[in-house]
């Protein structure tokens, strides 16, 4: 819809092409195709800790420091957990708490 061409980092969103290093870094030194350099240098995530839910707050915020409207800056943000990066790891933490709540049944 709004998207630039060309792929995006699967972390973060962001357009690769708007990316002032081209790409994020692997391990060997070469540029990844997937991640931006915000989010991955030297082959590991920059913030290896954070959550989908934390992303999308961080995109959003930076999105709107850049004079994107709000409604435009949550609706690109609504599309992290879509990104390779949490798509496995939402569908993981959905699974553990739905078995939590089993079990919390039983």
């Amino acid at each position: 819809m709004f998207r630039p061409k060309g792929p995006n980092c699967q972390s973060c969103g962001m357009p690769l092409s708007k990316d002032p290093l081209g790409g994020g870094s692997n391990a060997d030194g070469s540029v990844s195709s997937e991640y931006c350099s915000h989010c991955y240098r030297k082959g590991v995530f920059t913030q290896p800790n954070i959550t989908a839910a934390e992303m999308m707050k961080l995109v959003e915020g930076k999105l709107r420091s850049m004079h994107f409207p709000g409604f435009l800056a949550r609706r690109f943000a609504r599309e992290v957990p879509t990104l390779r990066r949490w798509r496995n790891k939402s569908a993981s933490q959905a699974q553990r708490s739905s078995t939590s709540e089993l079990q919390a049944r039983a």
